[in-house]
């Protein structure tokens, strides 16, 4: 079974998959998508790595570009399908904006009730970064922490959730069942 509308949750490593994961599950909705992108360019390297992604979407696609309202950029899509890439950088770009632990929960939960609200399928990106070390300074901990939580947030609130690693889809919680789901 595959969630057509609702929320769909997508975490793993760096490089592991994820974004083109995403992609495809929001293609086979079958319906518009929005592309809801939260890098921004800081440097060259991460420019190029923009314009690689712009240029990898299909044409038809919406590209909606916002490094920190994106509650409201879910909200406001302009299409039944919406694929936000991602979680990780948008709570880096609110530690970056000055956000305290306590103003980043309450926007993650804004996000989580925009997409809930919202008729079709909204496909959420993240990075699993707690397996790793303990990392050395207290920003990165902070940033490891409060995207834990975040995560945590977002895979509770999915409908469907998966793992990727090294190209493999794990599944962590499958899809309703429409048959057995009261209505």
């Amino acid at each position: 079974m595959t969630v057509r509308t609702g929320l769909l949750y997508v975490t793993g490593g760096a490089r592991s998959g994820k974004s083109t994961f995403a992609e495809r599950r929001a293609a086979v909705s079958g319906q518009g998508v929005t592309y809801v992108a939260t890098a921004q360019a800081f440097d060259a390297e991460m420019a190029a790595r923009i314009a690689r992604h712009r240029a990898d979407r299909p044409p038809g696609w919406v590209t909606v570009e916002e490094p920190l309202n994106v509650p409201a950029a879910v909200q406001a899509a302009p299409t039944p399908t919406v694929l936000l890439d991602c979680l990780s950088l948008w709570v880096s770009n609110l530690l970056l904006a000055d956000e305290p632990d306590e103003a980043v929960l309450a926007r993650a939960d804004a996000l989580l009730a925009a997409a809930r609200a919202r008729p079709g399928l909204t496909v959420l990106v993240t990075n699993e970064v707690g397996f790793g070390i303990v990392p050395d300074n207290a920003l990165a901990r902070r940033y490891r922490d409060l995207l834990g939580w975040v995560n945590q947030r977002a895979a509770a609130a999915s409908d469907e959730a998966w793992l990727l690693v090294s190209g493999l889809p794990l599944q962590l919680k499958p899809a309703p069942d429409p048959a057995t789901t009261p209505r």
